[in-house]
């Protein structure tokens, strides 16, 4: 180093900061051993904010501006050196730039899913993420808190912090939006609005706020989407029965296009039979409405072993001279009319009858007392 070297590095006349990066919130203006000449010149651009820091305590803050250093604009840091008469030595302190433009490629997103009460679908989990703005509102309290004494703060340093203050806050504010699971998409907006007014209301202890919160997605678990798109299916097909036979009248033209195969043909003969039971179905109900598809097919019945049963005939019984006799099937009582035993006014009865009755009043006899011939004339 020359000796003119030395001499122009024992003074610093010119203070500021060309932010060549795009994440660097705090940096630290490099005056190492060297001494702040009084009267610099300090330079803080649009977007800045310069801190002055004097054996770690913050004094001075500028905003944007060009300024001569003098103990008149440096009032907190001329007490504090005990400058009361405008003494203008040099004098050696901090400074601290702080970027205070909008940060937006600040990302955030659920590591766990969150769990939220639905009136439709119950307890659902959901997986959400998206980006928000952040912004430092107060270079003083920011350099306190967090920033301490890193000569280079950047956002990959406070990012983690802001992703779990978000996260922990987002399912409170998805429980309290009362909003239905299949409403989010439309009250995203809304949502990242009020998150973002709580996010800058707890920040504001550190100097940050959250301008701008977008919620990019919110996600449920693969079960939940299959039966979310069962229902939308089943809400595009509308009217069960109707779709039935569309889907009929298609495969019987399928089938038309190709007589000769064996399949079509089989297909085909399938489809025309359920196309012409539904619309048999739909012309005994008069109205014309489709008849409702039973729940599960009527299983065919297997054939028998062997035949059934043969009926049981009515059994009948007979009063001759007081007596009660039989019982007798309509065979039996053939033969007592044949014998005699048996006319019009022979009293009979059986099951379900009040009493007994004459069997030429009763008409289910008149075939068996009809039989018998009456008898010959005299001769």
């Amino acid at each position: 180093m020359s000796l003119m070297d030395k001499l122009r590095g024992e003074f610093v006349d010119i203070i500021e900061w060309l932010d060549d990066s795009r994440d660097t919130i705090v940096w630290r203006f490099p005056r190492y051993q060297n001494e702040i000449k009084m009267g610099a010149k300090l330079v803080v651009r649009e977007s800045q904010t310069a801190v002055f820091v004097n054996e770690g305590q913050i004094a001075d803050a500028f905003p944007p501006g060009t300024y001569t250093l003098e103990t008149r604009n440096m009032p907190i840091l001329s007490t504090l050196k005990g400058w009361k008469y405008g003494f203008n030595s040099p004098f050696k302190a901090e400074v601290y730039f702080v970027n205070t433009r909008q940060f937006t490629d600040m990302k955030w997103g659920t590591q766990n899913p969150v769990i939220l009460r639905d009136a439709e679908f119950g307890v659902v989990r959901v997986r959400a993420f998206g980006a928000y703005a952040a912004r430092v509102v107060d270079a003083s309290q920011l350099l306190r808190e967090l920033v301490g004494t890193d000569p280079q703060f950047r956002t990959e340093e406070v990012q983690e912090y802001l992703r779990q203050l978000i996260v922990g806050r987002l399912g409170n504010a998805l429980a309290t939006a009362g909003v239905p699971l299949l409403d989010l998409a439309a009250h995203q907006d809304a949502i990242g609005r009020r998150l973002a007014t709580v996010l800058t209301a707890e920040l504001a202890e550190v100097g940050i706020a959250i301008p701008k919160f977008v919620i990019e997605n919110v996600s449920v678990p693969p079960e939940v989407e299959q039966a979310l798109d069962k229902r939308t299916s089943m809400g595009a097909v509308g009217d069960l029965g109707r779709y039935t036979q569309f889907q009929a009248a298609n495969a019987m033209e399928a089938a038309a296009k190709n007589p000769g195969g064996e399949a079509g043909a089989g297909i085909g003969l399938g489809m025309g039979m359920a196309m012409g039971q539904q619309m048999s179905r739909a012309m005994a109900g008069g109205s014309g409405a489709p008849q409702p598809t039973p729940a599960q097919p009527t299983p065919a019945q297997p054939a028998a072993a062997e035949p059934p049963p043969l009926p049981t005939q009515t059994q009948w019984y007979v009063g001759v001279a007081g007596q009660r006799q039989g019982p007798y099937d309509l065979g039996g009582l053939a033969e007592q009319v044949g014998a005699g035993a048996l006319g019009p006014d022979t009293l009979v009865w059986q099951a379900g009858m009040a009493q007994w009755q004459p069997a030429g009043q009763v008409p289910e006899l008149a075939s068996v007392l009809a039989s018998v011939p009456p008898p010959l004339p005299p001769q």
